[in-house]
């Protein structure tokens, strides 16, 4: 009985797969010949927005390591800070690099998230979302807009996480790099990761209120739903996603940082859920996968130096 049941159990998963398959095949046919109307030449190429609480030590390197690779604008969602964030920020929003929104409201990723897409929607081409612990790291290019040129017709982008953890550290100074500190990483990507929505699109606002939006996100175009695409320009379908060896793009996820640092992730809570997903058991499992030098990050370390002076 139990051969039986695994055998089925086989072959329900193999029909499930061949189905998911010849769908994303047709939608990759349809992008063929699909042509959005919208003009690209808006007041922003390429933006990020984040949502953050109490993480001054980490704004200004995260913004000038975006702009060196090609980000023009970013939305900036505090949520609760009171620490000196204002003082960091202050010199891009004057310039007109950054621009701060208050957001005072609990678990307020997700509807920061949704308000950013209507309030940049017809100034930036492009709006990424992720967190201060994330970097955008090109490989086979420098230029995240470059990288982006040839997915002007598709609606959503996938970017893959590769997840680093302490690299042994216990404490660390703060005003040292994250990209440089930080090097050792999983062997393999992560199966998920964040999103490059394309504002040509319409966004498909979320009903369910789950985080998976800004992982996995569909859009819709003339009233037709469109599944995203990862970084390799492979329809992705639930958990069907054509992926390659070398990466192009990744996104660096300094999960962990060192020991003290998580504590004070840890304590400042979770945007999103209510019970933080971040315990001490999730450090040392990163721990002991994050065992191999990944040092993408480097080909900008000395420009990074210059910038941060």
């Amino acid at each position: 009985m139990k051969r039986k049941n695994k055998i089925a159990k086989g072959l329900f998963y193999g029909l499930k797969r061949l189905i998911i398959s010849q769908l994303a095949a047709l939608y990759k046919i349809l992008y063929l010949f699909l042509k959005p109307k919208g003009t690209t030449e808006k007041k922003y190429r390429v933006s990020l927005c984040a949502i953050f609480k109490n993480e001054e030590p980490y704004l200004k390197e995260w913004i000038e390591f975006h702009r060196l690779v090609g980000i023009d604008h970013f939305y900036l969602y505090n949520n609760f800070s009171t620490d000196h964030y204002y003082e960091v920020l202050k010199p891009y929003i004057d310039d007109g690099v950054a621009e701060l929104i208050e957001w005072p409201y609990e678990q307020g990723q997700l509807s920061a998230y949704e308000d950013c897409i209507e309030r940049c929607k017809e100034e930036t081409a492009w709006i990424g979302f992720i967190d201060l612990d994330e970097f955008i790291v090109p490989n086979a290019c420098d230029s995240i807009v470059d990288f982006l040129k040839k997915f002007e017709n598709k609606p959503v982008v996938l970017f893959y996480w590769k997840m680093f953890g302490s690299s042994g550290l216990y404490h660390r100074d703060k005003n040292n790099l994250v990209i440089e500190d930080f090097i050792l990483s999983w062997k393999d990507y992560a199966r998920v990761g964040k999103i490059m929505f394309n504002t040509k699109f319409e966004f498909i606002k979320s009903k369910d209120k789950q985080a998976a939006f800004f992982h996995f996100m569909w859009a819709k175009y003339n009233g037709i739903k469109l599944p995203p695409v990862n970084v390799f320009n492979s329809v992705c379908i639930k958990n069907y996603c054509h992926i390659k060896k070398e990466f192009p793009v990744q996104i660096n996820h300094y999960y962990t940082k060192s020991y003290k640092e998580y504590l004070d992730k840890i304590s400042r809570g979770d945007a999103f859920y209510a019970d933080s997903l971040h315990k001490m058991e999730a450090f040392f499992n990163c721990e002991k996968k994050a065992v191999y030098a990944d040092y993408h990050a480097y080909k900008y370390l000395n420009q990074m130096k210059l910038r941060m002076r």
